[in-house]
């Protein structure tokens, strides 16, 4: 696979046994195996300013960053009768992304455009955005994390008319290989009625990204 952005399916890739431990023995044991990464790097943790960094990256690992793999933490989501019965698209844009490349665990940054038609219910709008981060929060591929959030968003809207577009600069090109840093990686899906152009335009204009994507949709 090398460099490659490659997913062999939607879910993340996890032991069967990946929580056995409890999160206070990950945090301990991850402090313990970075102490060592340092230590071998030749760094002296007995400076004041490296003593504490093995166990602050352990519990940001296990508490912050990558919350997002233990489904304990998936969001609770709020639904709300759609009583006006409004049958337009609804728009979540420039939702603020940051996850981290699985191959070389840098950061991904950038935003996530969301889009469905509601039929019975609507979502709370905050909601959009913790689906978006539950996702961002692990070692990511993009194009698997966009298929994630239309795959979670068609659940529980109970609609196939849903859209994401993630536009997401990555730092494992930018800081290291080709070290290009001003691309960007567009990757995007679209189910229902979005697959049908004048929708999918629609909704590409109101996100100002006017241009025709192919091979996600």
């Amino acid at each position: 696979m090398g460099e490659d952005h490659y997913s062999s399916s939607l879910d993340n890739p996890m032991k069967k046994d990946a929580f056995a431990m409890s999160d206070e023995e990950k945090i301990k044991k991850i402090a313990e195996h970075f102490e060592a990464i340092m230590d071998i790097m030749g760094m002296d943790l007995k400076d004041d300013s490296l003593a504490g960094t093995p166990s602050r990256v352990a519990k940001m690992y296990i508490q912050e960053i990558f919350s997002g793999l233990n489904p304990s933490n998936e969001p609770a989501v709020s639904l709300f009768e759609n009583n006006y019965k409004y049958d337009g698209m609804l728009v979540e844009k420039d939702i603020e992304l940051y996850s981290l490349c699985e191959h070389h665990f840098v950061p991904i940054v950038g935003k996530v455009h969301v889009a469905y038609f509601a039929k019975d219910h609507v979502i709370g709008l905050s909601k959009i955005n913790r689906i978006v981060q539950y996702y961002a929060k692990r070692p990511q591929v993009q194009e698997r994390m966009t298929m994630q959030i239309v795959a979670k968003l068609q659940e529980v809207l109970k609609t196939e008319d849903v859209a994401c577009v993630i536009d997401a600069k990555h730092f494992c090109v930018s800081m290291r290989g080709v070290k290009d840093s001003r691309s960007t990686t567009v990757t995007s899906q679209f189910k229902g009625k979005f697959a049908e152009e004048n929708f999918k335009s629609e909704f590409l204009k109101h996100i100002s990204l006017e241009l025709k994507i192919d091979g996600l949709s």
